[in-house]
């Protein structure tokens, strides 16, 4: 049995609060509060929602619940860093929810049982133009679709997707499983014109006849940085590779390979290298992994798979056959210092993993545009440039770059477009308050070990190419897997509240309706507030009644 994080023996202390009395001082509400996983994803998911209908069996509901959100659940999960796990409150009970494979799950399923998008809105007669295919160009066309609004993506590469497509393996990511979902978006009219490259977006708008525009073209140029190479050196950018992979144009990387960088890119890159015919593949890292970029789960998978890290190390220079690497080291402040100590190590090419930069200068002849470092255009809170009309989103802007983020931008610009063309704002309402595990109240919960998705044996992985390295869940895991979920913050009909109350002042709506306090009866003893076991009933003070009307 795995052993408790925690001590959940409830403390009795009689004298600590003041129960039921002759008069009642306080009563109970039923509230709605914000579950640290919805709060954590970028693309703005309901996962408890979601994961509610998905426990229940009620797959495709759960799967259009994502769905008003974000139309990659497939995609997700499997490429998502998942960060509402890294939020998720049953960590500190046992380990969190994979809510990531039970979106996979869903997303798998909707794709083998043929289930279509839901209906969109009435035709508004407005024109989009999105400039890039890649995932936030992609989520702003479909939710866009959604608002009835026509649109055209053009995209300068061969295929959609962006660096989903070029950027991201296909052992991770399935070609025919990214490609199933934007087809599904294609269906619902959105329209996506192939290798065109916008040079004159104002040109094009206006051609075109579009009302509005969206540009979402990504950061696609790998960083160099000034490293003496000599001309027979083999240096490519790791952008370069996965893209190159992708087209059927492989480069000779030879027999050793040096990647430098410590990002996830990097990780693709080794293990793409590997998977190509590279007998060894080293990373080398200026820093230690504490500050390594990479995910831990990215870092132990190309660790599983053969492939070397060099910490603390950075290139010097780049000769034929070999490179000078200096030794960094770490002083007492946690700064790194040269060390002035060389080492030498024979490559037969090196891949420049060192992080993208947005190629936007066709945007530099726009009036009122405006850019920031790296070439990434500044953008209002609506995601508007400075150009009324022209709306940017994605890694071209600043903000975290992974592909649930852009989706968020996506969907975020859509709305904002949409507002924006019917002369309206956006109505937002005041986020719930955010349900931690300090308030959750479990003294009895059910033992549930988290499910583990399958893994190819890391040695027979290379041997199997490109494809995919991690299987899904069943339908009986992914169900046990949804019921893991602790409902933080949200009354799920547990009739906890409902069996504790002493007065019988609690009444059932029936399924899915919860339930409704009957004042009369109530005393504001908090036995029904003590019980709740997901902190969806707060007490609060009894509201002050009126003086009676005095008689003259």
């Amino acid at each position: 049995m795995t052993a408790l994080k925690s001590d959940f023996t409830p403390v009795v202390d009689l004298l600590h609060e003041k129960g039921a009395g002759p008069v009642r001082t306080r009563q109970p509400h039923y509230v709605d509060l914000m579950p640290p996983c919805n709060n954590a994803c970028p693309a703005g998911e309901n996962v408890q929602a979601w994961l509610d209908l998905a426990q229940a069996g009620k797959y495709r509901d759960a799967w259009e619940t994502i769905l008003r959100e974000n139309p990659f659940p497939a995609v997700h999960g499997r490429v998502c860093y998942h960060p509402c796990e890294t939020g998720c409150n049953r960590a500190q009970l046992d380990s969190a929810v994979s809510i990531h494979a039970v979106e996979r799950f869903l997303g798998d399923l909707a794709t083998a049982q043929g289930w279509t998008l839901p209906v969109t809105a009435a035709p508004t007669g407005k024109r989009i133009l999105v400039v890039g295919g890649g995932p936030s160009g992609l989520s702003a066309s479909y939710h866009l679709t959604r608002l009835g609004h026509e649109v055209e993506i053009r995209e300068a590469g061969p295929l959609p997707g962006g660096m989903l497509h070029f950027g991201i393996p296909a052992y991770r990511l399935p070609r025919d499983v990214l490609m199933t979902e934007i087809r599904r978006i294609e269906s619902m009219g959105v329209r996506i014109t192939l290798n065109h490259k916008v040079e004159d977006v104002l040109a094009e708008q206006a051609e075109g006849k579009f009302h509005a525009v969206f540009i979402a073209i990504g950061a696609q140029i790998g960083k160099r940085i000034d490293i003496p190479a000599r001309d027979a050196a083999r240096v490519i950018d790791a952008i370069t590779l996965l893209h190159q992979v992708e087209t059927g144009e492989p480069p000779r990387l030879g027999r050793r390979v040096v990647i430098y960088g410590g990002g996830n890119t990097a990780m693709d890159a080794a293990r793409t290298a590997r998977r190509l015919g590279a007998e060894e593949a080293i990373i080398l890292y200026h820093r230690d992994r504490a500050h390594m970029g990479a995910q831990a789960f990215e870092t132990d998978e190309a660790l599983s798979e053969g492939i070397k890290i060099k910490w603390l190390s950075t290139i010097k220079d780049i000769g034929e056959g070999e490179l000078t690497v200096e030794v960094m080291q770490m002083d007492e402040q946690g700064h790194l210092q040269p060390s002035g100590r060389l080492e030498t190590l024979s490559a037969d090419s090196v891949v420049l993993a060192l992080g993208q930069q947005t190629d936007s200068g066709f945007l530099r002849n726009v009036p009122g545009v405006a850019f920031l470092a790296g070439g990434t255009v500044k953008v209002d809170d609506a995601m508007m440039t400075g150009r009324p009309g022209l709306f940017a989103g994605g890694d071209m802007v600043p903000s975290e770059r992974t592909v649930t983020a852009a989706v968020g931008h996506g969907k975020k610009a859509a709305r904002h477009i949409d507002a924006w063309l019917r002369g309206k704002p956006v109505q937002t309402s005041a986020k719930h308050p955010i349900v931690d595990f300090a308030l959750l109240n479990l003294p009895i919960y059910a033992d549930a070990p988290r499910s583990v998705q399958t893994e190819t044996e890391a040695d027979q992985r290379i041997s199997h190419g490109f494809e995919e390295t991690t299987a899904g869940l069943s339908e009986t895991e992914a169900r046990y897997e949804a019921r893991r979920c602790l409902s933080c913050g949200n009354c799920f009909e547990c009739d906890q509240c409902y069996a504790a109350c002493p007065e019988q002042a609690i009444v059932k709506l029936g399924p899915g309706l919860r339930y409704r306090y009957d004042f009369d009866r109530c005393t504001g003893c908090a036995v029904c507030y003590e019980q709740c076991p997901c902190h969806a009933i707060e007490m609060i003070p009894e509201p002050a009644k009126a003086a009676p009307e005095q008689v003259a």
